[in-house]
């Protein structure tokens, strides 16, 4: 297909996924589930599992292979503009002694299911076909645990944003406790590609490279966003086009190194200073991107995920007891870290449902270990519907949690951290 005859085929298909975005929203938004849910949603009725099963011609003809990298990259862009914005609003909250509890939650939110993980794959293997060909049972199991280990990011924070609990202590916890955790994560994952592929360079950089990013970002990070956002010498589009340049910039290094640019994007989200020109910035980046381009890096993934195989009732068994290990490693374990550093009841099982989230970012490294050859397909497909399961149940755990805590006579302050008055910008004061 020529690139002349791809634009219309992208037009079309863009069109096809925000409508279905919008109508899956609204039927789930009446039973409380936030819009990404919606978004990952479409993609997958969008894919082989629905659109392809009952109008194979047709789900062809949408969404041709050669659409499938337009897709993605016209999607990162929403994404690393989103989580820009989602990088700048989460330190406009103040939290106290927010460091030590989010570094405890996010290794108990890895080292859990990335034990339980692997040891499910070691107690299945050879009763299960899910294990690649030519790949060893323990790259294998380490490589579902730290699928599992994976929290969805940057649904985490859209979720966290679309319910207005940014300046929650659950939120910024859970925020920060998922930086954390995905760092961590995807820095394993590199290392269990360099041994499965046995060629160490890539983990190297990735370390290597997480390191030099965060001591740039330590040392420079805030004096550069400063410096440029205060220039008396730029006007309104100079400041965006520099601050756009400088985001892909970043972006692309952190993707690069193996860490994925969401985290590059939030990073330097967090470092920008609070000021009107940066809400300017961000007040004309994020509504298209968030509203026309987002929802296409949210549907890609479900391009490629067909449910016919969980067909098999062993499969079937396995991808249950993969979604049961799921919940308890990373829900359970990130309540009870929680709740070992002193924080409420009700706090801890925000953070833990809030951190069972895996989404977008558990496909992500699915799809590599697909590409890459250390999973198969059935194993790809059953470890697809943790990411759907533990995704759809945050939303109803989070209102339930709620729920309960009114009838119990406990209103929003029991959960919400409020920066004193003096801690306000002082041009956020004026426009309140």
């Amino acid at each position: 297909m020529s690139t002349v005859d791809l634009a219309p085929r992208f037009f079309i298909a863009v069109a096809v996924i925000l409508l279905c975005c919008r109508t899956v929203a609204w039927l789930l938004g009446r039973v409380g589930q936030p819009a990404v849910v919606s978004e990952m949603l479409a993609g997958v009725l969008l894919g082989p599992s629905l659109l392809g099963l009952l109008a194979p011609t047709a789900q062809r003809a949408l969404f041709p292979e050669q659409l499938h990298p337009v897709l993605y990259v016209v999607g990162q862009i929403g994404l690393v503009m989103f989580m820009f914005q989602v990088g700048y609003a989460f330190t406009t909250h103040r939290v106290a002694d927010l460091a030590g509890t989010a570094g405890a939650v996010s290794a108990a939110g890895v080292l859990a299911p990335l034990a339980l993980g692997a040891l499910l794959v070691f107690a299945t293997a050879g009763r299960v076909p899910v294990l690649a060909d030519g790949v060893p049972t323990g790259v294998t199991a380490v490589f579902v645990g730290v699928t599992l280990a994976v929290t969805a990011f940057p649904m985490l924070a859209r979720i966290v944003t679309e319910r207005g609990q940014a300046g929650t202590r659950h939120g910024s916890l859970a925020l920060a406790s998922g930086a954390i955790d995905d760092v961590v994560a995807w820095i394993l994952l590199a290392v269990v590609l360099a041994v499965a592929t046995g060629r160490p360079g890539p983990a190297l950089v990735t370390v290597g490279g997480a390191v030099l990013f965060g001591l740039l970002l330590w040392r420079f990070g805030a004096r550069t966003a400063a410096a440029l956002i205060r220039d008396g010498r730029l006007g309104d589009q100079s400041r965006l086009l520099a601050v756009v340049t400088l985001l892909f910039a970043v972006a692309w290094y952190t993707d690069e190194i193996g860490l994925y640019a969401v985290f590059g994007a939030f990073a330097l989200g967090a470092v920008m200073p609070h000021d009107l020109r940066t809400d300017r910035v961000v007040e004309t980046l994020v509504p298209v991107c968030q509203t026309v381009f987002l929802p296409l890096f949210f549907t890609y993934s479900g391009l490629h995920t067909e449910f016919g195989l969980l067909g098999d009732p062993s499969v079937l068994l396995f991808a249950l007891a993969c979604v049961a290990v799921a919940i308890l490693g990373k829900f359970g374990s990130c309540w009870l870290a929680a709740r070992l550093r002193g924080e409420p009841n009700g706090v801890a099982l925000r953070v833990g449902a809030l951190m069972n989230a895996r989404g977008l970012m558990q496909l992500i490294a699915l799809n590599i270990g697909l590409s890459t050859g250390v999973v198969n397909s059935t194993m790809f497909t059953a470890l697809v519907l943790v990411a759907l399961v533990t995704t759809l149940m945050t939303t109803p755990l989070l209102s339930w949690f709620e729920r309960v805590d009114r009838r119990r006579g406990a209103g929003p302050a029991a959960v919400l951290i409020v920066d004193p008055p003096t801690e306000v910008p002082e041009h956020r004061q004026r426009s309140m």
